[in-house]
């Protein structure tokens, strides 16, 4: 069930009216809030759990039969302790893993991070291609461009959070602009 503030929240961004920082970090006094009304927890650009703000979430188109996307989207942590993105899940895949792409020499590395990612207090996380990212492993279907993609947010301190990521055209770099649930 969603707690008030959050669809008050959701209502209010979408709106573009102001929203009290009190409104903006309340999930209702309930650090686990679930959210799965798909109005208010995917209506805008951002959405917030706790002190996490979930904002540009986009995912690549893929081919039939393509075994695997990539997910990814920026998350800043406004409050004063640090969290952590613990993991996520997605029903068009039998799995997903938190990944890393980095330089190893002169080759770029994929490689699971099992222990997530850390999101420091104050400061913004960005998964992006090419960096760090989503991994939808063993997909169901093939990603179609203009849909959008259930995801499954889990943070160590701010709890669960499922969105909608919309399903950009195959190259791109960012999300689209009037994606679906505006």
């Amino acid at each position: 069930m969603i707690r008030t503030p959050l669809a008050a929240l959701a209502a209010a961004c979408c709106l573009g009216l102001a929203v009290p920082p009190a409104l903006a970090h309340d999930t209702g006094g309930h650090a686990g809030a679930h959210a799965h009304d798909a109005a208010s927890a995917h209506a805008c650009d951002e959405i917030a759990i706790g002190d996490i703000v979930i904002s540009g979430p986009f995912s690549r188109a893929t081919l039939p039969n393509a075994p695997v996307a990539g997910g990814f989207l920026t998350l800043a942590n406004t409050g004063a302790e640090d969290d952590r993105l613990v993991a996520a899940s997605a029903p068009v895949a039998r799995e997903t893993q938190i990944h890393e792409m980095a330089m190893a020499g002169d080759v770029m590395k994929m490689r699971q991070l099992p222990e997530g990612i850390p999101l420091p207090a104050g400061e913004t996380v960005v998964l992006q291609p090419g960096g760090l990212h989503l991994m939808f492993m063993g997909l169901e279907a093939a990603l179609v461009e203009g849909e959008t993609v259930p995801v499954t947010l889990l943070f160590e301190k701010a709890g669960e959070i499922t969105i909608d990521m919309p399903v950009a055209a195959a190259a791109a770099d960012a999300p689209a602009t009037g994606h679906a649930g505006h």
